[in-house]
């Protein structure tokens, strides 16, 4: 059954995450290999989304894309329900990659970042994990892959905004079976397939009145000055900025 989202004067049919989409990331093999039916939804992603044709026009002139996603809560097994996490390709002709922006419209997320040397992609060098809340705004700096998690009893809802020129790399995460830490009821637990993890550094959110993004404050009204989400789709422009956001 199709699960719809009425934006504005627009309604969007949902793509959905199931648990087979997630095999390769779980921490739980054994509760996987047991699960009655992989077909299962897991979560719900609303891509592209306006209120108006107006707005539609110009986010799609500025090479930018509105997404909601909904995550119920729930367990993988032992492990709090996720998405699969992903990296962001470098910006042509630089060596910077493409950054990303949430906002927590209903719940609370855990947002893993991770960050890893160039060229190994086992070899981890930062991880931080920032506790969002209902309004909160979190920023994906270049360099960072990451995974979502809602280890709350509520149903996670949240926005983003990114730039519409590039497609996520789910690959390395895949790879390594999952991000460089799972959270479990009793903890964060280390991916043995990482060699290097550093400890997790625990952040809170912050807001960026540069940018607009400002906690509380709904960042789709960006659309109405939508210069100031330029940072997205030219990240090597803004490097100073970037360096504070974690």
């Amino acid at each position: 059954m199709s699960v719809k989202l009425k934006f504005g004067d627009k309604v969007t049919v949902a793509d959905i995450r199931k648990l087979h989409d997630m095999e390769d990331v779980l921490f739980d093999r054994e509760w996987f290999e047991g699960a009655e039916s992989r077909n299962g939804d897991l979560y719900y992603m609303f891509r592209d989304l306006a209120k108006s044709d107006a707005d539609l026009e110009a986010i799609k002139a500025h090479h930018l894309r509105y997404d909601v996603t909904r995550i119920p809560p729930g367990m993988l097994g032992l492990e709090y329900v996720k998405t699969v996490g992903h990296y962001h390709p470098k910006v042509p002709g630089t060596d910077v990659s493409y950054p990303e922006v949430y906002q927590v419209l209903e719940g609370s997320a855990l947002y893993l970042l991770q960050k890893v040397e160039s060229g190994e992609e086992d070899w981890v060098i930062d991880v931080a994990v920032v506790e969002a809340e209902k309004g909160d705004c979190v920023i994906v700096p270049p360099g960072y892959g990451h995974v979502t998690i809602n280890a709350s009893s509520e149903t996670l809802e949240m926005a983003n905004w990114v730039c519409r020129d590039f497609s996520s790399i789910y690959e390395p995460i895949k790879r390594l079976s999952g991000a460089a830490y799972f959270l479990l009821k009793s903890g964060f637990v280390k991916n043995p397939l990482y060699r290097d993890v550093p400890p997790i550094r625990h952040l809170k959110p912050k807001s960026f009145p540069e940018t607009g993004l400002v906690s509380g404050r709904d960042m789709y009204g960006l659309v109405n000055n939508i210069e100031r989400l330029r940072f997205l789709t030219a990240p090597q422009d803004f490097t100073a900025f970037f360096a504070g956001v974690l």
